[in-house]
């Protein structure tokens, strides 16, 4: 089942600190929201791998040897669930977002650490994009969800 799109538009703010526990718990708050809630359990799943990849990544570079907070705003829209997050980290290098190509990989060496997070994330969200305001980084995009369907039963009167 997915997720009503309408009038009853919901918005989610949140801000957490930029440690891997408080990503953790914050994913988890996340999840557990009621926008994210009405996702079935595909839509769900994407959600949680793409939140996570970002996080884990504004925490591991671009607050890098430095603290402080993560601001996320998701919002409800026709066709998806549309994702702001801005930090105060370091800005991507060149202020340009990975390309997201996979690693090389060898069957012999077995799979590398890391390099699978951007192809991850540019494969599975909508209008992916980036910018450097300032001393901001800005990150937004679009978790494509399926609207719900609603079916009318009709009755014949007897």
């Amino acid at each position: 089942m997915g997720m009503p799109f309408g009038p009853e538009r919901e918005d989610l703010h949140l801000v957490i600190t930029s440690d891997p526990l408080a990503v953790r718990g914050g994913l988890a708050g996340l999840l557990a929201s009621p926008l994210l809630g009405k996702l079935n359990e595909a839509e769900r799943g994407t959600a949680e791998i793409v939140l996570a990849e970002v996080l884990n990544n504004i925490v591991e570079h671009a607050y890098a040897n430095m603290s402080g907070n993560i601001q996320i705003t998701l919002c409800s829209q026709a066709g998806g669930i549309c994702v702001n997050i801005h930090d105060q980290g370091h800005p991507f290098p060149q202020e340009v977002l990975p390309q997201g190509t996979l690693p090389q990989t060898c069957p012999t060496n077995g799979l590398p650490e890391g390099g699978f997070g951007w192809f991850l994330i540019r494969s599975l969200v909508q209008n992916l994009t980036y910018r450097r305001d300032n001393a901001c980084n800005h990150l937004s995009f679009v978790l494509p969800v399926e609207p719900v369907v609603q079916t009318v039963s009709s009755s014949t009167p007897t």
